[in-house]
């Protein structure tokens, strides 16, 4: 087993919540001499597998100027997930055997996007986040706006009978109501990057274990919301065509390790669904393989905007039922005594 490691020069904690453009060219002897100098083998041979989870861990949810902050109760939550998220990949280096990162990706028109709707006069949703019900639809207090039908190839009736549909079953089926959020995550904008620590230390790690991180794309279905890594929070339309389909192939590869740490943003949406649609998969299968499962308490935070809604009373509910379910609920300083040898032992 590896031992835990230093921190490594180039790494700075407290400048998490910033961007900056990775410097490769020099990242790459830096790795390449830190394997070396701390015996670092190649993730190919590890016996003991170990894969870490990051969900969402991108500009638009990490820096507190961008679109979506999670800032948590504290103000400060997701700066503090990815200092804490990137010293842990450094320490637990010759540990972990592949880093899997998912990617929100959003485009300007879609369900959950301010265009998509009007109000009686014909303006878009404003504030940092609006929820919109069946009762609202039925009462046109919300309507699908016409110019977005267009966009989408749709006559604006066959879209309301969509939208009515579609937040009808998000009720029946016990998922959030659907929240018209800021514009985020905009496909090929700065804010759907990976936050440059995070980005920084999943690069070294390819680099030091002569390995590559896994990127998984997610959330482009126009017409539903796409919390889980695993698949959209609906799978139909209204007519009962497909506006997506669960990912088992991820889940397969993901149980597939011996270990898999889960973080991210945010605890109470894309980390608690994806962890839940995770759950249940285990549940069809095998209930002890939920003890692979270790969810990273302070690598994560909820969604909270002040005055208008916070979910870390949700977010964690829904950590204390994985927690019964198996799964291990555990701070980032307890993961080097779960994976790593102390040092010299």
């Amino acid at each position: 087993m590896a031992t835990t490691l230093p921190l490594p020069p180039h790494f700075d904690p407290s400048a998490a919540g910033s961007v900056w453009r990775v410097a490769y060219r020099e990242r790459v002897p830096d790795a390449e001499a830190w394997a070396q100098e701390h015996d670092i083998g190649p993730a190919e041979s590890d016996g003991h597998r170990v894969c870490l989870l990051l969900v969402d861990c991108q500009n638009t949810f990490c820096i507190p100027e961008f679109e979506l902050f999670v800032g948590g109760r504290s103000g400060t939550g997701a700066v503090d997930d990815t200092a804490r998220i990137a010293g842990l990949v450094y320490r637990t280096l010759g540990a972990i055997t592949e880093i899997v990162l998912t990617l929100d990706t959003h485009t300007a028109v879609q369900i959950f996007h301010p265009f998509f709707w009007i109000d009686q006069a014909g303006r878009h949703p404003e504030g940092g986040a609006t929820i919109i019900t069946s009762d609202d639809l039925r009462a046109r207090r919300w309507r699908v706006n016409p110019a977005a039908a267009a966009v989408l190839g749709y006559t604006p009736p066959a879209l309301a009978r969509h939208a009515l549909y579609y937040v009808e079953r998000l009720e029946e089926i016990g998922r959030y109501p659907l929240m018209a959020w800021p514009y985020h995550a905009m496909l090929g904008g700065i804010g759907h990057s990976l936050v440059s620590a995070i980005e920084e230390a999943a690069f070294f790690h390819g680099i030091a274990r002569r390995t590559a991180p896994r990127l998984v794309v997610k959330g482009q279905s126009p017409l539903t919301e796409h919390y889980s890594v695993f698949g959209p929070e609906v799978l139909e339309n209204a007519d009962n065509l497909p506006l997506g389909q669960r990912d088992h192939a991820l889940i397969e590869h993901l149980l597939s390790f011996d270990v898999v740490l889960l973080a991210g943003q945010a605890k109470s949406h894309c980390v608690a669904w994806t962890v839940e649609d995770l759950l249940r998969d285990v549940r069809l299968r095998d209930t002890s393989l939920a003890s692979k499962v270790h969810l990273l308490e302070d690598c994560s935070s909820p969604v909270v905007i002040p005055g208008v809604v916070d979910f870390t009373d949700q977010a964690d509910a829904a950590f204390a039922r994985f927690a019964e379910a198996g799964m291990r609920v555990l701070g980032s300083d307890h993961v080097p005594e779960l994976l790593c040898a102390p040092a010299g032992s």
